[in-house]
């Protein structure tokens, strides 16, 4: 027989002596204070056989049909023990509070009366000790409830001595106020005991317990992105749902060795918690953009920005971007913009260390004259110069900021993407080196 099933056996045996010791000598001397102390013990060994069957289904190994195993058997005993004190504590009060009424009722407090508790409490104590030792011990809620029930048992049988001494000094409604006392201080232990086995049952996660787990996931190196996490308790065993994501790329051991980090946090923050970690790809480097991207369009007052960049270095994520705002609006302004899109991508992507804005002028509407002539030509010689083509299409206009040149180059269709672009820088340092006046130069090249 297992230890934790011997411990409950004792307790069986300690419960049905108290319920002789205490009913005898309640009928005896007729104290409604013994009587009810009588059937408070009665709770107890109905409470004491419920958690000696419930340890026994508690121990049986996980099956098919319950592959976590039959712990929670503990909490439904608990329960039901709940339920037996709250039905008689309300019997108790209704007898206490007809007497406290009818004011006639006769007490003999003899000498062995108050033997009889003295052993009562002796044998309460020590149970209480015992079983909340092993219920720590043992990790069982079942325990842990039958010590609570002796504890109570012990203040019950302190408040019955207390009404015995007002009934032998002359003053019998004592015993029916030590009996509804004792009513009180069952219902108060049955709604604790409902509270937290419910909770169990129920699978509420634990807030504190929680908090440390997450806190240790966070602080696993190689940084893990935490997607969800899950933690119940049940029979003095933690269960953990862990979902985390890392890098795409990653190899199939990284995960796994993400995931190994990760149990072994939970392990230290939650000594022999059942662990269960699902490794995700994280979300592409594009789909961060375009999450920063929205992010930052979202926040009032934007209406440009450009060069959006998500920076993977080492366990650190940054976020860069350019910002455009109109040229006359005050730093002071345009800083707070940008402080409030910084913010929006945080918010949007938590797992980003920085957000890094560089601000621009938002460009407007340029006044321009198109011309024609000695300019004209200066460039599209220059084209013909380094390309050999004659340019399609040649367009100068000026502006405030100087002259922009719009033109168009044909090329052969076998040329690349690659040898295009060139050409076309070329062409575009060229003409800026020879007509300092020209402040931009667009060149589309096209077969």
């Amino acid at each position: 027989m297992a230890p934790e099933r011997r411990i409950a056996l004792v307790s069986v045996g300690a419960a049905l002596l108290l319920i002789c010791v205490k009913l005898g000598a309640g009928l005896a001397s007729g104290s409604l204070g013994l009587v009810s102390e009588a059937a408070h013990s009665g709770t107890d060994l109905a409470a004491a056989l419920l958690t000696f069957f419930a340890l026994g289904v508690a121990v049986r190994p996980a099956d098919r049909g319950h592959p976590y195993g039959h712990a929670k058997a503990q909490h439904l005993a608990a329960l039901a023990e709940a339920a037996f004190l709250v039905v008689v504590s309300a019997a108790i009060a209704v007898v206490a509070i007809r007497r406290l009424a009818d004011g006639a009722h006769d007490v003999d407090a003899a000498w062995w009366t108050f033997a009889v508790l003295g052993v009562v409490i002796a044998i309460d104590a020590s149970r209480a000790v015992v079983l909340r030792r092993a219920g720590r011990r043992y990790a069982s809620p079942a325990l842990g409830a039958s010590a609570l029930h002796f504890a109570s048992d012990l203040a019950g049988s302190l408040a019955v001595l207390a009404g015995l001494f007002a009934a032998r000094t002359g003053h019998p409604a004592g015993d029916a106020a030590a009996a509804l006392l004792v009513a009180g201080l069952v219902l108060v232990a049955a709604g604790r005991l409902i509270a937290r086995n419910v909770d169990v049952l129920m699978d509420r996660s634990p807030a504190p317990e929680e908090e440390a787990v997450r806190r240790a996931i966070e602080g696993v190196s190689p940084r893990v992105q935490l997607r969800r996490l899950r933690l119940r308790y049940a029979a003095g065993l933690h269960f953990a749902d862990v979902v985390i994501a890392v890098p795409p790329l990653a190899a199939v051991g990284q995960g796994h060795a993400a995931a190994d980090a990760v149990e072994a946090a939970v392990e230290d923050a939650l000594p022999g918690t059942d662990v269960v970690v699902h490794v995700e790809p994280a979300p592409a480097q594009a789909a961060l953009v375009e999450r920063a991207h929205a992010a930052a369009l979202g926040v009032p007052g934007v209406r440009e920005i450009h060069n959006v960049t998500v920076l993977q270095a080492g366990d650190r994520t940054e976020v860069s971007l350019h910002l455009k705002l109109p040229g006359s609006l005050p730093l002071a302004e345009a800083h707070e913009v940008a402080s409030q899109v910084e913010a929006a991508i945080r918010a949007e992507l938590p797992e980003t260390d920085a957000v890094q804005t560089h601000l621009e002028p938002l460009g407007g509407e340029t006044e321009a004259a198109a011309l024609a002539g000695a300019d004209g030509e200066r460039v599209a010689r220059i084209v013909r110069e380094r390309t050999g083509e004659e340019p399609r299409d040649l367009r100068l206009y000026r502006t405030d900021a100087g002259l922009v040149v719009f033109l168009t180059l044909a090329l052969a269709p076998e040329r690349t993407l690659a040898e295009a672009h060139a050409l076309a820088s070329e062409v575009e340092a060229a003409v800026h080196e020879a007509e300092p006046a020209v402040a931009d130069v667009i060149v589309h090249t096209e077969p």
